[in-house]
């Protein structure tokens, strides 16, 4: 191309007071030429959507269900309750009943012999020291269950907000709570290291459930499964539906302490209790107790119900709702909601109810 035709071409403007107007074609191919990001339609949220998708099982729904759950057990306060005015009036009846009894003993025996007294004295205070120490051990385990809840719940709501400040501050509280576990020392260390840097907090919170929770995790996914194939085993074999009972029953309570054991909220009496009601309610709430549609598909697909006797039927069916009780219960304890992980399920847990030969 030679220097001439590169000279711009005469052109005609028309004059709008100070503004030079340009000529329509010339205005129509500058907008034609404008980047087409002036023209971005943002998508829209469909929140009707979203609540249908919610109630049928999302990471969401699942969350919300498990404060719930622990709003209703571990979170309750007994004392505010009339269910918590009538055991304390129980208690201290009988408390002051036992106090009576012991005052009519030592005094008889002081009747009796001086040397019988003051050993029925010294039993006596012996009984309310150690009175004392349970008491105050059961006070001690329930605020350590409280505190694993709030926290479970302070995460969930830093991990949706994408807090960091306040992700590192509940997670240096989760550290603590594994001060005393060895074995989560190497991994309390990374992610205090963690903490220090600049990290978003939900990539913060994620990098702690992987890490230090993830471990936890996976014994109480070993006790689920364990437990779910000591009941389907004796539920089997067993001649008596007594013995299933208590069996079943006494598996799922020693389950559900394990798995509170494990993550750090071991709980006495009372504090069993309150985890019990809280399991409860979580199995209420997702409706846990009843075989859903992909379980029957699962064993007639197996061909379970067409092979089986009715007493290994009722194995593998006890075995099932023990598996659920521990997922619950998993679920409760845990100390931070299901994010980076996927909350597993009855066929990845106990999946040798199911015909797999893996597990």
């Amino acid at each position: 191309m030679t220097e001439p035709d590169r000279r711009p071409r005469p052109r005609a403007f028309r004059l709008d007071g100070d503004t030079v107007v340009p000529p329509k074609k010339e205005q129509q191919a500058e907008e034609a030429a404008r980047p087409s990001a002036a023209q971005v339609i943002e998508p829209e949220v469909d929140v009707f959507a979203n609540r249908l998708l919610g109630a049928e099982g999302t990471p969401e729904s699942d969350e919300q269900a498990v404060e719930e759950a622990q709003i209703s057990g571990l979170l309750r306060r007994f004392i505010l309750s009339w269910g918590g005015l009538f055991w304390s009036a129980l208690s201290g009846l009988a408390s002051l009943a036992v106090t009576l009894w012991l005052t009519n003993l030592i005094e008889g025996l002081f009747l009796h012999s001086a040397i019988l007294g003051s050993v029925g004295l010294v039993l006596a205070l012996a009984f309310g020291a150690a009175a004392l120490a349970l008491f105050a051990g059961e006070i001690r385990t329930m605020m350590r269950q409280n505190k694993i809840a709030r926290l479970h719940i302070a995460l969930a709501a830093a991990r949706t907000a994408d807090d960091a400040q306040a992700a590192r501050e509940k997670i240096l509280e989760l550290c603590k709570i594994y001060d005393d576990r060895p074995e989560t020392g190497q991994a309390r260390a990374r992610i205090i290291e963690y903490t220090r840097q600049i990290i978003d907090g939900r990539d913060l919170i994620d990098l702690a459930e992987r890490n230090l929770v993830l471990p936890l995790d996976e014994l109480a996914r070993r006790e689920i499964a364990n437990a779910s194939k000591r009941v389907s085993v004796v539920t089997t074999i067993s001649p008596r539906a007594l013995i299933d009972l208590i069996f079943v029953a006494g598996q799922a309570i020693a389950l559900m302490r394990r798995i509170a054991e494990i993550y750090g909220g071991r709980p006495g009496l009372l504090g069993f209790f309150k985890l019990a009601r809280s399991v409860g309610a979580h199995l209420a709430i997702t409706g846990g107790l009843a075989i859903g549609d992909s379980l029957l598909q699962q064993l007639v697909g197996h061909g379970i119900a067409a092979r089986l006797s009715a007493r290994l039927g009722e194995g593998v069916l006890n075995g099932l709702l023990t598996a659920r009780v521990g997922l619950s219960a998993m679920a409760v304890c845990r100390p931070m909601p299901f994010c980076a992980v996927k909350q597993p399920g009855v066929a990845e847990v106990a999946p040798f109810l199911f015909g797999d030969k893996k597990a």
